[in-house]
């Protein structure tokens, strides 16, 4: 590991202030990506400027009706929330299906959308990778792929992002808040986060130096009943081959509305708008959710060694709305 200069951060203001000051400076939260990535060589990082410190740790209604979660609240106190649990369970399922116990205690809310790739060329520097140096080229696409993209992917990168939680709050419309040097804005979750094309090497729209402060989640009366189904080699401690986030809304035994992401697939949580709508206003029905899945589907362009996903996530989704639909009957 590289020396680098580490700063306690006072507040907010002063902590983006540090970090736009200088290009090689980051934010430091949980450390559970950052630091392996400095000790693997990844990552280089001139000064960590800790956050941990900052009042960002809380969750809290909104008088809109939503939630707001803290940048700096534990995965694992994210998850046993009561608030959180009652109103979006898939965000509490989605969590708890990341990581391990001592890994969630220490993550950050923040930190979590902030993971990058685990694929195995990008984690190991002797191998050329577009997303670790840009112009070396991408080692997956010949070579050993089964967890790679089968949406959105390009020339460049083949990557797909690690977060269960992402996905959850693709699915549920949550806003990503940030305090730059520019002063504050707000995200949709669904486009914080970037299609490969031909900057691989960026993982989300976040300009240098902007903090992440809190995440917002709408409200979502139909969110009460969702869930959160991974597909993965092992029962736990292993990432997403597959995964779906959803939400059902079925009166009459027609589905009303729906909100579906998948993870595992893309460089980023992917929001299914084909198959939302064309879920709405049709009956509950495998028939129709495999119909959807298909409609999502149709793009997809597997490589050579996971072509296994595409109908695994039709699987997967058509599983979790029969179950979803069944919980309405």
């Amino acid at each position: 590991m590289n020396p680098f200069d580490y700063r306690r951060a006072e507040d907010a203001d002063s902590a983006v202030a540090a970090v736009a000051g200088r290009p090689a400076a980051a934010f430091l939260g949980g450390g559970t990506n950052l630091v392996d990535h400095m000790k693997l060589g990844i990552a280089n990082p001139e000064l960590l400027v800790d956050v941990t410190r900052l009042p960002l740790g809380g969750v809290e209604p909104l008088e809109d009706g939503g939630v707001r979660v803290g940048a700096g609240v534990r995965n694992s106190d994210l998850a046993a929330d009561p608030l959180i649990r009652e109103r979006y369970p898939v965000l509490s399922q989605a969590l708890l299906s990341g990581a391990s116990g001592q890994l969630r205690n220490l993550a950050t809310t923040g930190g979590n959308l902030l993971q990058r790739t685990r694929c195995v060329y990008f984690q190991d520097v002797t191998t050329p990778c577009n997303k670790r140096e840009p112009g070396s080229g991408c080692s997956a696409i010949g070579g050993w792929n089964r967890y790679h993209a089968v949406l959105g992917a390009s020339d460049q990168c083949v990557a797909v992002h690690p977060s269960d939680m992402a996905v959850a709050l693709c699915a549920l419309d949550a806003v990503v808040r940030v305090q730059g040097p520019g002063g504050h804005r707000g995200i949709p979750l669904v486009d914080f986060h970037r299609l490969p094309g031909e900057e691989p090497d960026r993982d989300t729209v976040l300009e240098h130096g902007e903090l992440i402060t809190s995440i917002d989640l709408p409200e979502l009366p139909m969110a009460a009943r969702s869930k959160y189904r991974k597909v993965r080699d092992r029962a736990s401690y292993a990432f997403a081959l597959v995964s779906v986030a959803a939400a059902l809304d079925v009166a009459g035994g027609r589905v009303r509305e729906a909100r579906i992401a998948f993870g595992g697939l893309a460089h980023k949580p992917w929001r299914a708008t084909r198959a939302e709508e064309a879920l709405r206003g049709e009956p509950a029905t495998a028939r129709a959710f495999g119909a959807a899945a298909d409609a999502e589907l149709a793009d997809a362009r597997p490589l050579p060694g996971n072509g296994f996903k595409v109908p695994m996530a039709r699987s997967a989704l058509v599983s979790t709305l029969t179950e979803l639909a069944g919980e309405d009957a």
